[in-house]
């Protein structure tokens, strides 16, 4: 089963976002629990997504980036959920060996990501966290797909990465004869 934790705070403005669950509706064994919606009041069912977790052979994690990570939402359900003993520390093994895709968006252009770009860094350093996030938690870290320049790109290249995003959901296995002929290098898609 495929989980995505999706983390928008304003779901109804995101062009990338909504095109990206869109593009992914109608999967078989695909759950979508989108964060902002179920718990406006930050309070979170901690109990709902550990089950939740528990069945997902993949787990996506799809968001913009804000301020350089994670919404204020999805930090809040790792804190909350992501438990010692539950999710990692001594007998924490729940998540141990599920596969972790993170998908994200960025309102700056690739090439504001680069040492002469506004954030003077390369996009690539900002997944240290999240990669580390689920790796502690002993899961298997995917390539990432990040779609960068959400707010100013056209539809056509928002409708392209969904497309990208739905297939590589579709061609996604938990088998590892087939997941390794699939499978690429930690590098962003």
């Amino acid at each position: 089963m495929i989980l995505i934790i999706h983390a928008h705070p304003y779901p109804q403005r995101s062009r990338a976002g909504r095109a990206m669950l869109e593009a992914v509706r109608g999967l078989p064994n695909l759950e979508v629990r989108s964060l902002y919606d179920r718990y406006p009041d930050f309070d979170i069912d901690v109990a709902a997504e550990q089950a939740a977790l528990a069945c997902a052979d993949l787990v996506v994690w799809l968001h913009p980036i804000y301020w350089y990570s994670v919404p204020a939402m999805l930090k809040h359900w790792f804190d909350v959920v992501l438990l010692r003993g539950w999710a990692y520390g001594e007998g924490g093994d729940r998540l141990q060996g599920k596969h972790c895709l993170w998908v994200t968006t960025t309102g700056g252009q690739k090439s504001s990501f680069a040492e002469t770009g506004v954030h003077q860094v390369p996009f690539e350093e900002f997944a240290a966290p999240i990669r580390q996030t689920a790796r502690f938690c002993g899961m298997v870290w995917e390539r990432p797909l990040a779609l960068h320049g959400a707010h100013v790109i056209p539809d056509d290249e928002i409708a392209a990465a969904a497309i990208t995003f739905r297939d590589r959901l579709s061609e996604w296995s938990p088998d590892p004869q087939v997941a390794s002929a699939t499978r690429m290098p930690n590098d962003f898609a």
